[in-house]
């Protein structure tokens, strides 16, 4: 089984990268087009030199990896939303689980500024998020969507109903991870991943919504409208 998990930036999704690695018979994968959208798009990133040096930037060799031998019985790739830019095959998801992790605009808004200043709603993948889904179900595709709000309030139950929706069979390991990184890591994990490579596990569950700053505002109520529309579909415990 070959699972792509569409997210955005800070929606819990190393983290779920860390939860499928855990597993004996998964392979994991992390964002394998970042260098690609650096270098289509020209955006300054944090560690952008080291990004494009250590993954290919012709989306065609990105393809031709995702899709080729895996070492083991599944594999698990953490795929950004944003990522896919126009002009970039996207065939290839049709022959994949397609989950897709959302999560409340406010919190995200207030996780990426913290380590990006100015968000653009484009950066972000909320838009882009809600495309990717529609496109598939055109497709025929039924995927699957998880709330990271319901997985950091019952990590167990909605692992197992995931696993379930998508016919993986449950295995407590996904509970757990060593404190640190993981092999997999892409460049750009010293600078993102500090929370999560100092866990060992889901963080307990969210607390209020933290207070938007006025110029980011408008970005979160175009966000929330994509949001709102994928949490019709969300996979309940």
């Amino acid at each position: 089984m070959r699972i792509a998990m569409w997210s955005g930036p800070r929606y819990l999704s190393t983290a779920m990268m860390y939860s499928f690695a855990a597993r004996r018979d998964m392979t994991v994968m992390d964002e394998p087009f970042y260098a690609c959208y650096l270098a289509q798009t020209g955006l300054d990133h944090p560690m952008r030199a080291e990004i494009l040096a250590a993954q290919p930037i012709d989306p065609a060799q990105v393809v031709a990896q995702i899709t080729g031998p895996a070492t083991t019985p599944h594999c698990y790739q953490k795929h950004m939303s944003q990522h896919m830019l126009r002009g970039i095959a996207r065939d290839w998801m049709r022959d994949f689980v397609n989950v897709f992790l959302i999560r409340h605009p406010a919190r995200v808004i207030a996780s990426y500024a913290a380590k990006r200043e100015k968000p653009r709603l484009a950066d972000i993948g909320f838009i882009q998020q809600a495309e990717l889904f529609d496109e598939l179900r055109a497709a025929g595709q039924r995927p699957v969507v998880i709330d990271s709000y319901d997985i950091r309030e019952n990590p167990e139950g909605m692992l197992r109903a995931l696993c379930d929706a998508i016919g993986l069979d449950w295995d407590r390991a996904m509970l757990s991870w060593p404190k640190g990184g993981i092999a997999e890591d892409g460049a750009w994990a010293p600078h993102w991943y500090g929370a999560v490579w100092s866990s060992t596990g889901f963080a307990g569950p969210e607390g209020p919504l933290p207070d938007i700053p006025p110029a980011l505002r408008a970005i979160e109520k175009r966000a929330y409208a994509a949001y709102a529309y994928m949490q019709k579909f969300k996979l309940c415990p």
